[in-house]
């Protein structure tokens, strides 16, 4: 597959404000999704797109060796505004300019510890007739085991199967997405939303690599296991 790495990254954040650009461990925070998707490039070949409505993030990507030929339409950069939105937008922009592609890759800038093998491996399970290969992490909680849904008498009970499971070990595996990495056929997005996709495949990663940034408490979380592996 040829890919268009797209990187979303609007100017307005409001959980870590400016985040895509902040400093995590001396870097802006999107230096490490930049530089997974040109590590990746070495393997894949492909097209870097960054998608922003914001003059500094262009130029921060700039400085990286990434051409920002392109900027997103600020109706595009609202917290209103979807994914696939955003994402339908940059493919357009692509047809027009005459780049080859036939796997989109959202790479989003809030997952600083994926790594290019990881995008690799997520690319590689998209299968002819996939819709959609996406990264996940082991689920913290089960629908089986310990998350529960209020009944109408006000009671809980379990949300998923019959409550007779005593130990978390025999449950099945409940995954969550973790942002990292989405391979997408492009005929599939421009159909429907990525919510409505009647195949996706998951591509598992370690928790450990799977901090998502939305707020100042993950924000802490992520350089303390940057600091921590500086000194190992």
């Amino acid at each position: 597959m040829t890919p268009l790495y797209i990187i979303p990254a609007r100017g307005g954040s409001k959980g870590i404000p400016r985040k895509n650009i902040k400093l995590l461990c001396g870097r802006p925070l999107i230096a490490y999704t930049v530089d997974a998707a040109r590590e990746a490039m070495k393997t894949s070949g492909g097209t870097i797109l960054l998608s922003t409505d914001d003059a500094e993030i262009a130029e921060t990507v700039r400085a990286m060796g990434i051409d920002v030929p392109y900027m997103r339409p600020a109706e595009l950069a609202t917290d209103t505004a979807g994914s696939r939105e955003v994402i339908l937008d940059a493919m357009n922009w692509a047809d027009t300019k005459g780049i080859d592609y036939d796997c989109v890759v959202l790479l989003q800038p809030t997952s600083p510890f994926r790594t290019a093998a990881d995008i690799l491996e997520c690319m590689a399970a998209l299968g002819p007739v996939d819709d959609m290969a996406v990264t996940v992490a082991p689920a913290r909680d089960n629908p089986y085991y310990n998350i529960f849904e209020t009944a109408a008498d006000g009671t809980l009970h379990i949300s998923k199967g019959d409550g007779k499971y005593t130990r978390r070990q025999d449950v099945p595996q409940a995954w969550v997405y973790n942002g990292a990495v989405y391979a997408i056929r492009p005929e599939s997005i421009r159909r429907m939303p990525m919510g409505e996709f009647p195949r996706r495949i998951p591509s598992a990663m370690p928790a450990e690599r799977s901090v998502d940034l939305d707020n100042e408490l993950d924000w802490l979380i992520a350089e303390t296991i940057m600091a921590r592996k500086m000194f190992l």
